[in-house]
């Protein structure tokens, strides 16, 4: 499964993003879709996920309420609308695929493939 993710850049500080991420040589369906992020020096942390075969996602505390994971299978594409983005927000985001259990789908380890990621800035 190859992963394109897009739709990073500079915005301010409250503003607005849609990130999205393409799969392409796999069963889209199948797989667990998340989105991770990464500042430098730390490790890969968890945002949002939506599961196979469901309407649930799964989402990190600190961003319940700004942003929303959604996908559309029919266009093997995985979407994180980022509103009320705060300077802490920044960060590169990557798109993930894989089939965790449910208890690991917060786990970068659960996921066997990634996309290049794409950088958000925010600025205030």
């Amino acid at each position: 499964v190859q992963l394109q993710a897009y739709g990073g850049g500079l915005v301010q500080v409250g503003g607005s993003l849609r990130l999205s991420c393409t799969a392409s040589g796999g069963s889209f369906r199948d797989y667990v879709m998340a989105w991770f992020r990464q500042t430098p020096g730390n490790e890969r942390e968890f945002v949002a996920a939506s599961r196979r075969n469901t309407d649930r996602t799964t989402s990190a505390d600190f961003v319940k309420g700004r942003f929303t994971v959604s996908r559309d299978n029919a266009k093997n594409t995985v979407y994180l609308q980022m509103n009320s983005l705060k300077p802490e927000d920044a960060a590169v985001y990557y798109c993930a695929a894989g089939r965790p259990i449910l208890s690991m789908a917060s786990s970068p380890k659960a996921y066997h493939y990634w996309g290049q990621g794409t950088q958000v800035t925010v600025s205030s």
